[in-house]
């Protein structure tokens, strides 16, 4: 038992999310447990390909998380974990709107079933350090009570401060009822798939000039041991989990063998475009605000209390790199897409200077 734990782990857990990457991987490794009875996963959607064969052994139910009070009740659900949240919008999935209804809606209607749910005892809750925002007012370092110099800019981190602020209601209704909440840190590693490591994949990697921001990663398989032990631990609060040390974004793009291309800051918008035109993934304002002003969290509660410690920044990243190994060609085609990112920047600040002279 490790401090702060439990050696009473639950009987049926559920497990909101369980068609993406991180609720259907902590999902298959809660139902590898034979400590657990039954791993019940919830999700609208059906998994995919890359996915599907990891819940063979999760018995699924295919209906949202903000519908699931009638399960709890009949399945006499002791433990829920909520990771279904969606940290980016898409425009093909009706975008900002359906990524806060499911943020914000479904968390608070789940919460709402928690509450009347009769033998529930502990919820395990997804969040992230894009909480705290990323700004130039910012400390050097957030622990768990500090709060944000400024509301994040990005939806995002708007919809972290909002379920939190649910869970706390939560906790203030249901004080019988562990309630665990998990501040990730961006996750990196040999598997992870995420806005950040497909940021890192490019060829050509824009950054804002002048700027060097200092990040922090979490290695994806640290995140499931953080779950696993929530769930089948004792562990009541709110946690940042991160890897210990940072790496500044100019350190990190050398390890990656990648080229830097600095924009200056008026034309960010346009080197977001031509990242997603390139295919390189959805980015919005949390990921951008992180890559300029960075954020580092202080990991000593987490350590304290689960009496573990996630690898290092620089670990999780270096297994990133050592599985993407090879993959840092750089065709004419982008070195010339790279130039061109460079004089739309330039460009777009000198309109900017002369609209404000």
């Amino acid at each position: 038992m490790t401090p702060g734990g439990s050696s009473s782990p639950p009987g049926v857990v559920v497990v909101t999310g369980v068609s993406r990457y991180l609720g259907a991987h902590v999902a298959a490794r809660l139902a590898a447990d034979p400590r657990i009875a039954r791993v019940i996963g919830v999700d609208l959607a059906e998994p995919g390909p890359e996915v599907a064969e990891l819940l063979a052994q999760v018995e699924r139910v295919r209906v949202d998380a903000g519908s699931i009070g009638g399960l709890l009740a009949d399945l006499d659900v002791d433990t829920v974990v909520h990771l279904a949240l969606v940290s980016a919008p898409d425009s093909q999935h009706g975008g900002r709107a359906a990524m806060k209804e499911q943020n914000v809606i479904g968390t608070m209607q789940l919460l709402a079933a928690c509450q009347r749910a009769p033998h529930l005892r502990k919820i395990v809750v997804r969040s992230s350090t894009a909480a705290y925002g990323a700004s130039f007012r910012d400390p050097a370092v957030f622990t768990e009570e500090t709060e944000p110099r400024e509301v994040p800019r990005g939806g995002f981190g708007r919809d972290i401060l909002d379920i939190e602020g649910y869970v706390r209601g939560f906790r203030r209704r249901r004080s019988d009822v562990t309630a665990t909440v998990l501040r990730f840190a961006p996750f990196i590693g040999s598997t992870a798939d995420t806005t950040l490591t497909r940021y890192f994949s490019q060829p050509v990697v824009p950054t804002i000039f002048g700027r060097d921001a200092r990040l922090q990663f979490l290695h994806f398989d640290d995140a499931l041991e953080v779950v696993h032990r929530s769930v089948v631990e004792d562990h009541p609060g709110t946690y940042n989990v991160a890897g210990r040390g940072v790496l500044s974004l100019s350190q990190a793009i050398r390890r990656a063998g990648r080229i830097s291309v600095p924009v200056l800051e008026p034309g960010v918008a346009g080197a977001i475009a031509l990242a997603r035109t390139m295919g390189f993934g959805r980015y919005g304002l949390d990921q951008v605000d992180l890559f300029v002003h960075g954020r580092v969290v202080d990991t000593s509660r987490l350590e304290r209390e689960y009496g573990f410690t996630p690898r290092s920044t620089a670990a999780a990243f270096d297994d990133f790199i050592n599985a993407h190994h090879g993959r840092a060609v750089v065709t004419r085609e982008q070195l010339a897409a790279a130039e061109q990112m460079v004089l739309d920047g330039i460009r777009q600040a000198r309109a900017a200077i002369r609209e404000g002279s």
